[in-house]
This record gives structure tokens, sequence and C-alpha cells, in this order.
């Protein structure tokens, strides 16, 4: 079998995980549980991240050595993943003779070829804490802007990136007091050398969303890459480096070299080849990362992997940022929650299905609300999907299931064929698509079973042939919506693989029913969400904060302008609503032949309602992707006669310039034909 390596991004052993970072977990352990699911050899490596100054400050504070510190940090952190069902294969550290191993070969070859230089630095000392400050140990106002209160990395205003020497009137944020300036050697990579080959390597194939490969090409390969400071002087926690005493691996320099830390000691443990993981081209890389970290993952790691000859990454996933019910989240407000209080008040089911519903291929930010949260996972998951196995499986407790499968008017046929499609949406990190497509299944299957009605022939012994068949159809759709959803709720496939005798392991388990066994007793598989008990985690998360902001804040795109365009002058509400907005649903989608931009899309308004919208999106979207999608479309335009063909209205996107398109859904449960007002 073709081997796959998945790795998430590090955490930091200086905090405790919470709900933000939980969406790349998530989001990478339902692709790795869905690759396992398919029969794939695929392993999941992770790791805390554990050096750097903060760890050496933090465990000064605590009063406590930094290796007792990550020790316990990690503890905490294997909890919380356990907790809501993210299973790693190997979860390791970067304080490991693995790692150290790793960083060494890679030093080594770094050397060889040439690319690391030493030249003399300006940096800010803190001479009452007695160490020189990172990014985040330093607040002042931003040289480009004159934001007050920025961090000496980058502003949060205006996005511009510097040094903590740039900052005007910077402050440490360890005492309080004035930084000096002090100069220091550091060593760097030279980084240029490479750009030819990470031109090619981002701006060829796939391994990079469009998004991501332009925003490089745009902002970094457009001009001489800047060598990379990969070097701190003492004092600092982490690895010395061998031929320059006094100096140490900068943390963002062995961060990344932790995955082949992680994949060497399980190697270690389970007689694995570690060459046929990182060295073969028969073992794909997949990444998952936020955006905030996209420069180091796309330019200076695969130029490190390059250099001492592993494998490079097949592909590199990036996902947005996370806010709650609109904004940043906030301590004071009781957004910023960890997992570990998340998990004392809701059920881990319930985030892993929301996020999933929300999660695209594309690197879009995230927005947690509580009402909606509590709105769609009560209306998908409870009173869509467990529902079907709490309005049957009590009656077929006494009748087994039937030893043929009775006939459905082809609803299993139906939703075993969307299998295809609901994998590829998987595979290609959209599981909102694939979450769509479920519940289309589970309300086809729910309509079946409000039509026979088991509970009113079960009042008749004479219809018990009758209630066995609508039983056995019900379950049997049931179970293959269990089997499509299994990377998302782990839990809720064990109980059904329990109710019915024979373990969720296979993906090919939804495409044949489950006939002639008995049915075990059904127990409650999801509770609604309680309102209250949201309320009560978020009043238990609350806390005064003078800084309520995340490690999370680095825009993606540092250029952009707050507005992209001015505001159209001011309309009344009788105008605007002459604008007939409607949910539609993508039918049919082809390339328009001869035309550069424009895709020929056939949308249905609901029932036999059809219109056809040349829409300008070729290139950014591809026609096999946006079958079966929900979109909003303007329904009362006039029809426009085109060279290729009536366009009889439009579809809503938004966009800023330069190719930028981004398409305006409705979420899960709109149906085609809904007006949206």
């Amino acid at each position: 079998m073709q081997r796959t390596l998945v790795t998430s991004a590090l955490p930091y052993a200086n905090g405790h995980i919470h709900i933000g970072h939980l969406v790349e977990y998530l989001q990478t352990d339902i692709w790795v549980r869905f690759q396992k699911l398919r029969g794939r050899r695929c392993v999941y490596m992770c790791a805390d991240d554990t050096h750097g100054t903060a760890i050496m400050i933090r465990a000064r504070q605590e009063g406590i050595g930094e290796e007792e510190l990550i020790a316990k940090m990690r503890q905490a952190h294997v909890a919380d993943f356990a907790g809501f069902d993210i299973e790693f294969d190997n979860y390791g550290s970067t304080n490991s003779p693995e790692t150290r191993e790793a960083c060494e070969e890679i030093w080594a070859a770094l050397r060889k070829a040439a690319l690391v230089r030493e030249k003399e630095v300006t940096q800010l000392y803190d001479p009452q804490a007695g160490t020189f400050l990172a990014d985040r140990f330093v607040k002042g106002t931003c040289p480009k802007c004159q934001a007050a209160n920025q961090y000496g990395d980058s502003c949060d205003k205006c996005g511009a990136h510097y040094s903590p020497a740039d900052l005007i009137d910077p402050v440490s944020t360890l005492s309080g007091i004035k930084p000096e300036i002090r100069q220091a050697d550091h060593l760097f990579v030279e980084i240029e050398k490479l750009h030819e080959f990470l031109e090619q390597w981002t701006q060829r194939g796939d391994h990079l969303q469009p998004e991501v490969a332009n925003y490089l090409a745009g902002h970094f390969l457009c001009e001489p890459l800047h060598d990379w400071d990969v070097s701190r002087p003492a004092p600092y926690f982490g690895f010395e480096i061998p031929d320059s005493p006094g100096n140490y691996w900068y943390v963002w320099f062995d961060a990344p070299i932790g995955y082949i830390g992680s994949t060497k000691q399980w190697c270690r443990r389970f007689g694995e080849d570690f060459d046929q993981w990182w060295r073969s081209p028969e073992t794909e890389v997949h990444h998952f990362i936020g955006k905030d970290i996209t420069y180091f993952h796309t330019l200076f790691w695969p130029a490190m992997l390059k250099i001492a000859g592993f494998s490079l990454p097949t592909k590199v996933h990036i996902h947005g940022f996370l806010t709650v019910n609109g904004e940043k989240m906030s301590k004071s407000k009781g957004t910023f929650i960890r997992a570990s209080t998340y998990l004392e008040h809701l059920d881990p089911s319930y985030l892993r299905y929301y996020y999933a519903s929300k999660l695209t291929a594309r690197v879009d930010d995230l927005d947690l609300n509580f009402d909606e949260f509590a709105a769609k996972v009560n209306a998908d998951m409870v009173g869509n999907i467990v529902n079907l196995a709490s309005r049957t499986a009590k009656f077929a407790a006494q009748t087994g299931l039937a030893a043929t499968y009775p006939a459905d008017g082809g609803l299993f046929a139906q939703a075993a064929a969307d299998g295809q499609t609901i994998a590829e949406a998987y595979d290609a990190g959209d599981y909102a698509r694939a979450t769509r497509l479920i519940l289309a299944a589970g309300d086809r299957a729910n309509q079946f079973v409000e039509q026979r009605a088991p509970w009113n022939l079960r009042k008749d012994p004479a219809k018990v042939d009758e209630l066995r068949d609508v039983c056995t159809i019900g379950l049997n759709l049931f179970r293959q919506l269990a089997v499509y959803l299994a990377p998302v709720l782990p839990r809720l496939a064990r109980q059904t693989g329990e109710l019915f005798g024979e373990p969720i392991e296979r993906w090919e388990q939804s495409q044949q029913p489950l006939l002639g066994t008995p049915v075990g007793r059904f127990t409650h598989m999801m509770q609604r969400v309680d309102p209250k008990r949201v309320e009560a985690m978020q009043a238990a998360s609350a806390e005064p904060a003078e800084d309520d902001a995340t490690a999370e804040t680095v825009p993606f795109d540092n250029d952009a302008p707050l507005l992209a365009e001015p505001l159209a002058e001011t309309i009344g509400f009788d105008v605007f609503a002459k604008v007939d907005l409607r949910v539609a649903r993508v039918v049919a989608a082809e390339d328009v032949a001869g035309a550069q931009k424009l895709l020929k899309l056939t949308l249905s308004l609901g029932g036999e309602h059809r219109r056809t919208v040349f829409a300008g999106i070729k290139g950014v979207y591809k026609p096999e992707d946006l079958v079966g999608r929900l979109l909003i479309c303007a329904a009362n335009l006039a029809p426009r006669k085109m060279k290729f063909g009536l366009s009889e209205g439009m579809i809503v996107a938004a966009g800023g310039g330069g190719g930028e398109i981004y398409l305006l859904a409705p979420d899960a449960g709109s149906k085609p034909g809904q007006r949206v007002h």
C-alpha cells in the first residue's frame, strides 16, 4: 500500500490547547481517519514544540526547570487531544535525541552546501531579566503606521513585519523597562540561493492551494529572499549548535524538524525503516498548518528538506483562523476557551461536527457562532442522523434485520453512489461538502421513515414483516451514513458498530447493506446541545484581561487594505428589496469552449425550476467541484444574451480583485428556492 505521512503544526509547550488550536488538529485527525478507513497506510506524527526564550522565562516564573515544565505541559496536551478523540501514531517532543540527530544532519548538509554565514545583528536585551528578548517579549509603536502596543515581529493594525529593534519606544514585557540595544553574532541561512528551486516548487504542481501560491509569488518570490536567522545566543533553552559554541538553534529551526524526530521515534518503537517514510518517492508527506506560519512551511522548510535529501511535502494544507461569534477570541468575553474547559461542559463530538461542517479546501477563516453551533448540531446530528436510529432501532431489536434487502425506492443505492463524491470531498479537505452530501442522504432517509411510520406498524401484529422491512431499510441507511461520518464522529461510529455487532472499520461497509442479523439494544447516541451548558462554559472561561490577543493574530495578506473598495452610494430598502436573491443548487457545470473565464452552470431553484447562468469563475473553481453545491443566485435579473448563450441570472461572490473569487453559500439546511432576506 502507498504510504502517507501526516503532520500538524507542533503545539507550543508554553500554553494549553484551546478551541482555536483544535481547528487544525481536528481537521488533520478527520483526514487521517478517512485515509485509514479507505485502507491506506497512513500515520499521523506530532510533538510538543519545546524550545525558546518563552519556555525559559515561563519555567523561571514557575520556579521549575525547563524540562519539568515541558513534561507537565505535555501531559496536559495529550489529555486534551485524547478528550477530543484526536489520535496520533506518535506524539513526541522537539527536546528529544531523535530531533537533535535530525537537526545535526540538516545543519551539516546546509554547511556542506555553503549556505550558512555569520553576521552581526542588533538585538534588544533586558538587563533586569538577563536575556535577549524574543519578538513576543517586546511591545512598542509600529514603525510603519505608528499603532501603539504592538509586538516585536508584526503589527496587528497594518500587517507590517519588522524586527524588535525597529519598534518605536520598545518596552520589555518581562520587566516593563526599556531594553538595551546590543550586538551579537548570529548564523544565517542564505535561502536566496535556493530562490529558483522554491519558485518552481511553490508555483508548479498542487503542493499548495492556489491562493497560497499566489500570495508567495506576490509577496516574497517577487524579490530576493532575506537570509534566515537560525541562531540565538545564550541564555537560551534549546540545542546548542555543535560547531558554534554558545549559540543555539532558533526554535523555528528545530520545530519543523520535530516532524522528522517524531517519525524517527515511531520507527524505532515499531521497527519501521525510517528512509521509507522520509526518503521514498512512494511516500506522500502532508502538512496541516495555520496560515500564520505559511512562510516557514512553504519556503524555509522545503529548502531545508531539499538540501538534506529528505522528501519534499506532497501537499501543505493551510487553514484560516478561528473567530468566535464574529470576533477574535477574548478572555474577557469568555470566548478564549481551553480544550479542557470545553470538555468539562460539552460533548467533543459537537465541535468535531461543527468544525467539519465549516472546513473547506480553501484558506478561509472559520467562525464559531454559539447560536448556530447549537442549532446545527441539534438539527443535523440529533434531528437528522441519530434520529434515524432512534426511530427504528427499538423496533428492530424485536424483529432483527431482514434476510434480503427490501425495496426502498433506490435510497440505499443512491447514497452508495454518493460515496465516491463524498470520498473525493474528504480527500480534498472539503469536509463541508462531504457533510452536506451526507445530510442530504439523511433527509431522504428520514422522509422514508416518516412516510412508513414504524411506530404505527408495530401496533398491528399482522404487519410484523412490514415493520421488519421498514426497520431494515431505515437502520441500513443510518449505518451507511455512520460509515461516511466515521472520520468526523468516531464515537458515533463505535456506537453504531456496537448496535449492529460489527465494528465500522472500512469505507466499503457503506456500499452493502447488513442483513439477517440481530440488532442490539438502542442507547442514546447524542444529546441535544443545552444552551445553559454553553453559557456555563463561557462563564468558566471569562477572566479580566488586558490583552485578549491570541497567538493567531498575524494576517495572511499583510498588504490587504482594510476595505477592498469604496462602499456604493446609499439606497433605500425598497430598491434593495427588488433584488430577488434565492438559494440555488448547482445541478450541472461545464467549461465554456472559447471562453477564458466562463463556466456554464445549471441551477435548480427547487422543483423543476432551472436557470442557466454563465459565471466568470473558471480557473478558480473546477466544474466537477461545483456540482451539488448550494449558492446564492440573483434570480430576477433580465436574461442577458451572450456570445456563448443566454445567461438567466447571476451568482453571488466576494473578491478583492486580481483573480480573487469566493463564492458565497448558505449554511447547511438551506433549500433550493428559499429566498435570502
